[in-house]
């Protein structure tokens, strides 16, 4: 697999992800439920914090051109108060880095270029881009998993977003139920 690939993945969860929130209660998303966490307290918190870090590392670190500087999305990143803000504005600006990253990938940028973790800093660390692209996804999928779990802890069910739901069976695309049948996943997709 490659991140490419990877990343249409995830912008496929991410999108279902945003129609179940669309559905939740306000109130719901903006429950205090990591009472003693430093940045982060709700699911709010956790959709804005994932969307800044692919912006950060992506498109201000690598490309050098902040997505947020195109729009109206300036907020706090280093403290978000993400229930301050209409569940709207987080997924129009999620919408827009995604957009930009797909747009990026889709231009067959070189994964092999190093990146300067630190732009102003001669010692600082360099990374491939594809190893800054894996960060950013990995970050993405824990960060997920959290807001999953703090849905789960409200009392919704959360939609199924593993990879083996948006995969495509090696045969025919019209087969897609009795291929996931095939694979013995429960209802819930464990």
């Amino acid at each position: 697999m490659n991140a490419r690939e990877y990343y249409r993945y995830l912008a496929a969860a991410r999108e279902q992800l945003w129609q179940f929130v669309r559905a939740l209660p306000d109130d719901d998303l903006n429950r205090d439920l990591i009472e003693n966490g430093e940045r982060f307290h709700n699911v709010k918190d956790l959709l804005l914090h994932v969307t800044d870090v692919e912006e950060h590392w992506i498109h201000l670190i690598a490309l050098g051109q902040s997505v947020r500087q195109r729009g109206d999305w300036q907020y706090d990143w280093v403290e978000p108060h993400a229930e301050r803000y209409d569940l709207g504005w987080i997924l129009s600006y999620s919408q827009a880095v995604t957009q930009a990253t797909q747009a990026f990938l889709d231009s067959d940028p070189d994964l092999e270029r190093p990146v300067k973790l630190v732009q102003d800093d001669p010692a600082s660390v360099t990374v491939t881009l594809d190893q800054l692209l894996w960060h950013v996804m990995t970050h993405e999928v824990r960060h997920t998993a959290q807001a999953a779990l703090l849905i789960r802890q409200l009392g919704h069910t959360p939609p199924w977003l593993d990879y083996l739901r948006f995969a495509r069976p090696a045969g025919s695309l019209n087969d897609v139920d009795s291929a996931e049948d095939g694979l013995g996943l429960s209802e819930d997709g464990d």
